[in-house]
């Protein structure tokens, strides 16, 4: 036996000397990269191999998948290379362990690819496919569709660690598919409770109609198939869902069917009858009182047998009663301004806007604004073509003409003693309106404003005719107002447009322009005392001449007949020759700094 031992160890000696004899300076048997064999060949060789085999690989696209998304990446445009010393230096030398070489006749050795990496263009590539890859977690939930309640199976999120996946991809991506890391994110709901909250409150919620008692047999009914509009669930922190309801929605579902039963409050008018001043009295309305009628709503939805309840009343005061219109002291006409000259088409729209704004009402310390308060201006609301400033000439538009009735209301106001919020003169001067004292008005772009400043209520009165238009500002009177208008300086001379005749041509025969000044002295009605003074400065633009030329007739055999080919002024709707200067006030009053006034740009009604 020992000789036959002996024999085989020496044997196995001489096998053992001459394999590592004829391998020496070769790759170590059974050894792979990225499953490239290259054992037993030399380390040249073996370098050659892998770059013909491997380097191909980084321009190919490698399938990644991240939980249940999936994608590719191509490896050389998410910044990765091979670094070639590295990985032959990892390949290692023959071993000299005799029993580790003969289990290299037995199987493989992958030692892998040792990557370079751009850590900008990996981290792109990576938090792109992060960007796929994540998912919030679908809680847990219940939905109703055409009244029937319907579950929503919670599913957890996921979400990719960039910097993991990033060291992931660099080193796995020669295989040619990349399973990268993910986490997963819980859901709070659990199929237990989401089946509870099914059970006990989204299924009885949806078995009968429920139905609000009105006064005077009026029935609200909540149907059973909208049950879905006031019935929603939320998380509960525990697993669970919580029933939330939508009092509001519920509220919207059943008022329009119980409105027959209440009775709307009326706010206290004020009206002009013979002359003065008259308060119709407010009355108390009685509207349901819907968060006390729905308190036991999540209890009525439960309900197995009759689904009904009584609808709760409550006393609805008016936003004005008869004693608050009694303490805004509306009992004698404070002020009051006529104007007058307009065409037909501006008085039919003046006398509209009129209609609008009489009888309205403006508390203490509240700010009235024209635009506000008439709303659109069109067609539509009956208005009518008249005149327009337009780029500095005269123009025509649906609604024109109405800054007649804002001039009329301006000095109203300002003789009333109202605070000047925001107004606009025109661009330049129309002789039918006090200079520095006027207004003009365009829909949704400029607008008139006053506050009214006193501790009593005023309300304005239009009286309108074919010819002129009056606005009365009536109140408790308690202060006097005087204007005082400077004299007309810094004259300039208008420019000449020629264009062609039509109905976008409206000739004129031009104005100055000039500057002018307005004092407004406020004393106390009672001692006379001055309250305040302020000076408003007003460059007025001249008013272009605007000539409409006719394009020359063909020449012809046959006489002609016809009249000029140039068109006269417009009248009234044009400047008009200046008005002299308002006398001098009695007493001359302490001048207050100079405010300039911006002349209107684009559009604006004459």
């Amino acid at each position: 036996m020992a000789l036959v031992v002996g024999g085989v160890v020496a044997l196995f000696a001489v096998f053992y000397v001459a394999d590592l004899a004829l391998s020496s300076g070769k790759v170590p048997r059974g050894v792979t990269v990225a499953g490239v064999e290259i054992g037993g060949m030399s380390l040249d060789a073996a370098e050659a191999e892998l770059t013909e085999q491997l380097t191909p690989r980084l321009d190919m696209p490698v399938d990644v998948t991240a939980g249940d998304t999936q994608g590719q990446i191509v490896p050389s445009e998410a910044g990765i290379g091979i670094d070639w010393p590295a990985t032959l230096d990892q390949v290692g030398s023959q071993p000299l362990n005799p029993f580790t070489r003969l289990a290299s006749f037995f199987g493989n050795d992958e030692v892998g690819v040792v990557s370079t990496r751009d850590e900008v263009a990996l981290s792109a590539a990576i938090e792109k496919a992060a960007a796929a890859a994540a998912h919030e977690p679908r809680e847990g939930n219940i939905v109703f569709e055409d009244g029937t309640p319907v579950p929503v199976t919670p599913q957890p999120g996921q979400q990719l660690d960039v910097a993991v996946a990033g060291d992931v991809f660099a080193e796995r991506w020669p295989y040619g598919d990349v399973s990268l890391p993910v986490e997963s994110v819980d859901v709070t709901v659990t199929r237990e409770g989401l089946d509870r909250a099914l059970a006990e409150v989204a299924v009885p919620a949806v078995a009968q109609d429920l139905v609000v008692r009105g006064l005077d047999g009026a029935v609200g009914v909540l149907p059973r198939d909208a049950v879905g509009a006031v019935l929603s669930f939320v998380p509960d922190g525990s697993g669970g869902l919580e029933p939330q309801y939508d009092t509001e929605a519920a509220i919207g579902i059943l008022a329009p069917q119980l409105a027959p039963s209440e009775t709307e409050p009326k706010d206290a008018r004020i009206v002009l009858d013979g002359g003065r001043p008259t308060i119709v009295p407010s009355e108390t309305g009685e509207m349901v009182d819907w968060p006390v009628t729905l308190e036991r709503l999540p209890d009525l939805l439960k309900e197995a047998g009759d689904r009904s309840t009584d609808a709760v009343y409550r006393k609805a005061e008016p936003e004005l009663t008869t004693e608050g219109a009694e303490k805004l002291g509306i009992r004698e006409v404070v002020s009051e301004f006529t104007t007058s000259g307009f065409e037909y088409a501006s008085g039919v729209n003046i006398r509209l806007a009129a209609q609008e704004i009489n009888g309205a009402i403006v508390k203490p310390g509240e700010t009235f604004s024209f635009n506000d308060y008439t709303g659109p201006r069109g067609a539509a609301q009956g208005y009518i073509e008249s005149g327009i400033i337009e780029a500095g000439r005269p123009g025509k538009a649906v609604g024109g003409g109405i800054s007649q009735l804002a001039t009329t209301l301006y000095n109203a106001t300002y003789f009333a003693g109202m605070e000047d919020v925001e107004h606009t003169e025109h661009s330049y001067y129309i002789s039918r309106y006090p200079a520095a004292r006027e207004a003009t008005i365009y829909d949704g772009a400029i607008d008139l404003k006053f506050r009214n400043p006193f501790d009593t209520g005023v309300l304005i009165q239009t009286i309108g005719t074919s010819s002129d238009i009056t606005v009365r500002i009536w109140g408790t009177k308690t202060v006097d107002v005087q204007s005082v208008t400077g004299n007309r300086t810094n004259f300039t001379s208008p420019n000449t447009i020629t264009l062609p005749a039509g109905s976008a041509c409206i000739p004129s025969s031009g104005a100055q322009g000039f500057t002018v000044t307005d004092t407004r002295i406020v004393t106390d009605a009672r001692t006379g005392a001055q309250i305040s003074s302020a000076t408003r400065t007003v460059r007025y633009d001249p008013v272009p001449i605007v000539k409409c030329i006719s394009p020359e007739p063909e020449p012809s055999d046959e006489p002609s007949g016809g009249g000029d080919a140039t068109s006269g002024d417009t009248g009234s709707e044009d400047a008009e020759a200046e008005d002299a200067p308002a006398p001098a006030p009695e007493s001359p009053a302490a001048e207050a700094p100079a405010v300039e006034a911006p002349a209107a740009g684009g559009t604006e009604e004459e």
